[in-house]
């Protein structure tokens, strides 16, 4: 089993800076990626960010590329997201969540690829 807490959500003026931080506790050397969703009102889950646990190897989803970055800290399981110029839509839920999954990517961009999830944290960003 692996638990995760997400914090660092709040409010934030468009073009502001966050950074949310995952801790991660339990059977933590069983993980293989992590990643970042998030869920806005009346629409889906979508994918923001993962990382590989040993090779650091990240992917972005394309609206995020170059404003978001997904960093990760194997000796305190902590995984973060530096994310800068926020625009309002990103407004959303943010979910972390973690591979346990011995097979498929290193870093999965669908949620069925999670097997553990964190309650979410919000990041409301205003115009």
């Amino acid at each position: 089993q692996v638990q995760l807490v997400e914090s660092g959500g709040g409010l934030v003026q468009a073009g502001g800076s966050l950074r949310l931080s995952c801790a991660a506790s339990g059977r933590t050397s069983s993980m293989y990626a992590m990643g970042w969703f998030r869920q806005a009102p009346g629409k889906e889950r979508e994918f923001v960010a993962t990382i590989a646990r040993i090779s650091g190897t990240t992917d972005y989803v394309d609206s995020v590329k170059g404003r978001f970055t997904i960093s990760r800290d194997n000796a305190k399981n902590m995984v973060s997201l530096q994310m800068n110029s926020l625009k309002p839509e990103d407004t959303a839920l943010y979910y972390c969540a973690a591979k346990t999954l011995p097979y498929g990517s290193r870093t999965p961009k669908t949620s069925n690829d999670y097997n553990y999830w964190g309650q979410g944290t919000q990041v409301t960003v205003s115009s």
